[in-house]
């Protein structure tokens, strides 16, 4: 982490998206404030009002305060460029240039499970919240379970992780060390001395009015491989984050519940459409994630076994999943070099021999 890095983020106009543009150009935030102005015109192909943005020496100062307020509050900054930055959220579009974390930096590595839900959960979201975990918890090393802090849901998947000596990680809209809601100012000490960590991407000077919260989902869903919606009425943040984790490509699961429930609707909904997985047990998380990894050598002599009879095409086909863990139509087709209609067999027949299987967003993985 650089000032300069913390100097992107201060800079008038530009968002996530054009952080990561310029970033990506210039190689590291400290290449971009070393650019001359032609070279970022030219380069980067900014408008010019928000070179004079970058060029603006209150930027760097803005910065220096930062970087003094986290040292008083204990709170690390991470850029995107760091190699402590969390990989799975590196990896999104719409990445934070800069995230602040309060606690164990190393919770935000390790099988990360996003568990969300309604504020309004039933005794029975929250006893699913302690069996989910518990049963990952025997299971899945490195486990993280990541949350947003908020009532409900999200305090019974932290509090669930917390019994199960599982660290966990709060992403907050609030600039940290506040939490948000302050009732839950406990539960985010308990989550750090438990070896968890609380996140946010907004710096101390940061003006807001209780909007934020859509944008911290997105970073909730970056985090983690999977995300799974407990409960949740038929509109509400955790299906918001349900979309997000989607768009990302990430495995959206829910747990269903009866029809005339309405903590249930959006997880029905959820499964109905086929954008969740359903989800009965710890058992299918880990199956959905592919964090059964105990299997070792008998599982891959066993997947040889299976492909031993393929034709050509089948072995080309699930040998494209070597280099991605899913793949949709477009690349199937460029990786086997078969037509539409010949892909189409192909992969009916490898779906019915369970060697592969359809994602939500018509992506396949192997199994």
């Amino acid at each position: 982490m650089t000032l300069e890095d913390l100097a992107l983020i201060f800079t008038r106009g530009i968002g996530t998206r054009g952080a990561r543009h310029l970033v990506d150009y210039f190689g590291s935030a400290e290449a971009l404030f070393a650019a001359s102005r032609s070279e970022i015109v030219e380069g980067a192909g900014l408008r010019a009002e928000l070179v004079d943005a970058l060029l603006d020496s209150r930027s760097l100062e803005l910065a220096r305060r930062e970087a003094e307020y986290c040292r008083r509050n204990s709170i690390l900054a991470i850029a995107a460029t760091d190699a402590e930055y969390p990989e799975a959220l590196r990896d999104t579009a719409d990445r934070p240039h800069v995230l602040f974390v309060k606690g164990n930096i190393e919770a935000l590595g390790g099988n990360l499970l996003a568990m969300v839900g309604t504020r309004e959960a039933s005794p029975a979201g929250q006893h699913a919240c302690n069996t989910i975990v518990e049963g990952l918890a025997k299971s899945v090393d490195e486990l993280r379970i990541v949350s947003g802090l908020a009532y409900g849901i999200d305090a019974a998947a932290h509090r669930a992780a917390l019994n199960c000596d599982v660290p966990t990680v709060a992403v907050v809209a609030t600039t940290l060390p506040e939490v948000s809601p302050a009732a839950h100012r406990n539960l985010a000490e308990d989550i750090l001395r438990r070896g968890g960590a609380l996140v946010s991407e907004l710096h101390s000077q940061t003006h807001h009015n209780g909007s934020m919260f859509i944008a911290r989902n997105r970073i909730i869903a970056g985090l983690c491989h999977g995300t799974l919606v407990v409960e949740s009425p038929a509109r509400g943040g955790s299906l918001a984050t349900a979309d997000i984790a989607d768009s990302y490509g990430r495995v959206v699961m829910a747990l269903p519940g009866r029809i005339s429930d309405p903590a249930s609707f959006g997880t029905n909904n959820l499964i109905r459409s086929g954008k969740a997985r359903l989800v009965l047990s710890a058992a299918d998380i880990i199956e959905d994630l592919g964090w059964n990894i105990s299997l070792g050598v008998e599982a891959d002599t066993e997947v040889e076994d299976k492909t031993a009879g393929l034709s050509a095409a089948e072995r080309n086909l699930y040998a494209a999943f070597d280099t991605a863990a899913t793949l949709d139509w477009p690349s199937l087709m460029e990786a086997t070099g078969l037509t539409m209609g010949e892909l189409a067999m192909v992969v009916m027949d490898l779906e019915m021999k369970g060697l592969i299987r359809t994602l939500p967003g018509k992506r396949y993985e192997r199994v």
